[in-house]
């Protein structure tokens, strides 16, 4: 996939967002990555914050954030268990 915006690290570990998103998250006084995580699915609504940099902010904490743990169900479920 194209990258459409430079990125540089910010105040939140081992996330890289464009500096416009940054300053968006400051604004909002969003500060750690369990706080972004859980907005995630808000972004849009905050002043300032475009889609298409809701989903690259989206698309950065997919490769930062912790997988979840499977539920027992999910395992039930996995392929491994055709």
């Amino acid at each position: 996939m194209p990258r459409f915006y430079d990125t540089c690290a910010g105040p939140i570990g081992g996330l890289y967002l464009p500096p416009v998103a940054w300053d968006v998250l400051q604004r909002e006084t969003i500060q750690t990555l369990a706080e972004l995580v859980d907005l995630a699915d808000r972004l849009e609504q905050f002043d300032g914050m475009e889609p298409r940099m809701a989903e690259v902010i989206r698309e950065a904490l997919v490769r930062v954030a912790p997988p979840e743990e499977p539920t027992v169900g999910e395992m039930l479920l996995g392929p491994w268990c055709a």
